[in-house]
């Protein structure tokens, strides 16, 4: 590469992963697989121009690395080449670490590297993104396994949908619903086992491995075993007749990254995807964190609607920059409709109370506050969202949009590993929405994309929004609830026949034309 002038890759800087040590030596002369992710040739769902393609190709090969495969239509190139080689490419230094796993709390070891990118200046702009080098965990399955001594009652997710009053005569027929997922597995048993119980047939479940992961269930029922079977179960529950697309993927932020946009390529497009895999916004590269972003924004074009659990840890969600507010992301994404949670009872097929959902800090609380990364977005301006708690200088998205049953002292029984169990947090709430969505699309006859738009609309601040139950009791540590909006459960949790109405509602008359 000699002398040539390289520009740094803007939101590429990496600090190191918490309690990184050094273990071992790479192999340099091993090869690697990195993804890049090319800028838009137009507005969303525009792919990468030809030219950019072919530029960035050239440079690359030039560099000794190989361009494998390329999906013009996410922006995605995917390039190999040894350690050796992308250290040079990219300026940077690869080891060998363990450091602390984000999910299980457990030592992970992998790739790791801190500082920033470089590139050569010819590709200044037309590269957003070079993801995979480090690859370490990234995300949090947000579930919190019940203690079954403090359980007051637990729902089938049937049982939650009645409470909830979803849409009669709908079963998710003709629609998709695809569920990411960074690690686990099903068992095809358990499912027959727990959808005949419910006297449901078992759904159509595929599973769809990304980046070499692949369904493996049977290593951590407590864990990602339990998130994915909670996942499946939920959604298959709710909206039987759907076809439930399950991609598995490493836990890294080129296999986030590759899962989102993988499903929003399927055929035929699927009418929610449901995310319940997190981290805190500052736990991301703005690098990585753009490119799920436009990733999602790409997939709500393309008229699906894309779930994500707003976290499980309250308004601080652990971030490991040290206490304040954060808020959890994909789900701060202003193109992700942010899931929160609640605690819900019921009696008689009816909602008799529901509050936010905090168990304190060692048992779990719904994430939700204000977003550093991305500004507010059109249609909450007339909410009120607050400044960020503790930063009165940040006004970006709030978090969450909606809500739903979350806690695990109210939490959904499921069948994980062979074992019938309650399980709870936000992560239940993204496949509910996510299935509620496929009912709706169902009865409205249309994909719903961007729904935020809809259920925001016309909705002033301090009032309640038509087609939620508004809660307006509880915190989750920075945050209160309040009538309307608030950074806990956002607009409430949902009235599925009220959404409905809502939804099917002839828009309003146009203004009369100002005389001419």
């Amino acid at each position: 590469m000699g002398n040539e002038e390289r520009v740094t890759l803007p939101g590429s800087d990496r600090p190191a992963a918490p309690g990184a040590r050094r273990v071992g030596e790479l192999d340099t002369q091993g090869e690697i697989e990195v993804t890049v992710v090319l800028r838009r040739s137009g507005p969303a769902p525009a792919g990468a121009d030809p030219d950019d393609v072919a530029l960035v190709r050239s440079t690359l090969t030039d560099m000794g690395l190989r361009v494998t495969s390329v999906d013009a239509a996410t922006r995605r190139m995917k390039v190999v080449g040894t350690i050796e080689q992308l250290q040079g490419a990219f300026d940077t230094t690869l080891e060998n670490v363990e450091s602390q796993h984000p999910d299980t709390g457990g030592a992970a070891t992998h790739r790791h590297r801190t500082g920033p990118l470089s590139l050569p200046v010819a590709l200044d702009g037309v590269v957003q993104a070079v993801l995979g080098l480090d690859d370490r965990p990234q995300a949090r399955a947000h579930i919190v396994a019940a203690d079954p001594k403090a359980v007051s009652t637990s729902y089938t997710p049937v049982e939650i949908a009645a409470l909830y009053d979803f849409p009669a005569d709908t079963d998710g027929s003709g629609q998709t619903l695809a569920i990411i997922e960074l690690g686990g597995g099903f068992d095809t048993a358990d499912l027959d086992t727990y959808f005949g119980a419910l006297g449901i047939p078992t759904p159509s479940v595929t599973a769809i491995g990304v980046d070499g992961a692949a369904n493996a269930p049977g290593q951590d029922p407590n864990g990602a075993d339990g998130e994915v079977l909670l996942d499946i179960e939920v959604a298959g529950a709710i909206a039987p007749q759907a076809k439930l697309l399950v991609y598995f993927a490493p836990n890294t932020d080129a296999g986030f990254l590759d899962a989102i946009a993988d499903a929003s390529q399927a055929t035929p497009t699927p009418t929610a995807i449901s995310i319940s895999w997190g981290e805190s916004e500052d736990d991301w590269t703005p690098q990585a964190r753009s490119a799920l972003d436009n990733a999602i924004a790409d997939a709500v074009a393309l008229g699906i609607t894309v779930t994500a659990a707003a976290g499980d840890s309250g308004s601080s969600d652990s971030a490991s920059g040290g206490s304040g507010a954060h808020v959890d992301f994909p789900a701060s994404s202003p193109h992700a409709l942010a899931c929160g949670g609640t605690a819900l009872h019921g009696s008689g097929g009816a909602i008799t109370s529901e509050t936010v959902w905090n168990d304190g800090a060692s048992r779990g609380a719904t994430g939700g506050g204000v977003s550093d990364a991305f500004p507010l977005p059109p249609w909450q301006s007339d909410v009120t969202v607050p400044p960020r708690a503790g930063n009165s200088a940040t006004h970006g998205r709030g978090v969450p949009d909606v809500a739903g049953n979350a806690d695990p002292r109210t939490g959904y029984r499921v069948r994980v590993d062979g074992v019938d169990t309650v399980i709870g947090g936000t992560s239940a709430v993204a496949p509910l929405w996510a299935a509620l969505t496929c009912l709706l699309a169902q009865a409205t006859g249309r994909k719903l994309g961007l729904l935020q738009e809809a259920l925001y609309a016309g909705v002033p601040a301090g009032k309640p929004a038509p087609g939620f139950h508004d809660i307006t009791d509880g915190d989750n540590g920075a945050y209160k609830a309040a009538i309307g909006w608030d950074p806990c459960t956002g607009l409430g949790s949902p009235d599925g026949a009220a959404l409905l109405t809502l939804l099917t509602a002839p828009a309003p008359p146009a203004p009369p034309a100002a005389p001419g």
